[in-house]
């Protein structure tokens, strides 16, 4: 593996299923093994496994904090500051906040916003994402600019403003 890619999950897929085969590919860094032939249900459940064991480490290198623009948010500790002042944020604005850090300068839509922070399983309107954002954006201001771009059609992006 490369140095950046170390925290990256890997899944052999081959036609390989000796025992000898499997052992040696888990011992050489992949954290998971697949024969062929397999169903797309059960790869995707692997994938999510690796994810989930993995954790939610690989976007904030290992540290488990995320920080951009000024923002931290402390993982870890589920608090947040803006230029060292502390920031309350109700769970799901901290939930929305981690989702918007983690891909900077990316926008995404209310959709993509709604699954990352509410969940698939949740029936909840689109709309209520804006309200969020707003509840957000207010309790962020205290320590600056606005971080949230609304992006009119297509949803929101946190801005990176390193001054």
């Amino acid at each position: 593996r490369q140095p950046g890619s170390k925290a990256l999950p890997i899944i052999m897929v081959t036609a390989r299923g000796e025992e000898a085969d499997r052992v040696e590919g888990l011992e050489s860094g992949a954290d998971d093994y697949m024969v062929k032939p397999f169903s797309p249900g059960e790869l995707a459940a692997r994938i999510r496994a690796v994810l989930r064991r993995a954790g939610s480490g690989a976007p904030d290198g290992g540290t488990g904090a995320l920080e951009a623009g000024g923002i931290r948010i402390d993982l870890a500790r589920h608090r947040v500051t803006r230029s060292g002042v502390d920031i309350h944020l109700g769970p799901t604005e901290f939930r929305l906040l981690k989702a918007l850090m983690e891909r900077p300068g990316l926008v995404l839509s209310r959709e993509q916003l709604l699954d990352r922070v509410w969940g698939r399983d949740i029936h909840v309107e689109s709309r209520t994402v804006d309200a969020h954002v707003r509840r957000l954006r207010k309790a962020l201001s205290a320590g600056g600019g606005d971080a949230i771009r609304t992006v009119r059609g297509a949803g929101y992006a946190f801005e990176v403003s390193e001054k």
